[in-house]
């Protein structure tokens, strides 16, 4: 997903920023089977963007914190294996 494109056929500029999606079902299905609104956080994201002095960031909500905020609290594999996963991405594409 390009929201600087989306942006730019509005006529309005933004710094270059990416939206990346990450689901495996599986994973997911084990937190919305105990709360159903985390789907408001699922699939997983990730934001690749870049700062107004040319810093490029990553940004995501740790599976834990989302698991908190909807107060999932007995899905702790889970939780574990996702955050992990996570973790691992985000310092492969930040080498």
């Amino acid at each position: 997903m390009r929201p600087n494109a989306s942006a730019e056929k509005s006529g309005l500029s933004l710094r270059p920023t990416e939206l990346l999606l990450f689901g495996k079902p599986e994973a997911g299905t084990h937190f919305i089977t105990r709360r159903q609104a985390v789907g408001i956080d699922l699939p997983m994201k990730m934001l690749a963007w870049k700062d107004e002095v040319g810093q490029v960031w990553l940004s995501y909500n740790d599976p834990v914190y989302i698991a908190r905020r909807h107060g999932i609290a007995d899905r702790d594999k889970n939780i574990t294996k996702m955050s992990k996963a996570l973790g691992s991405f985000s310092r492969l594409a930040t080498e």
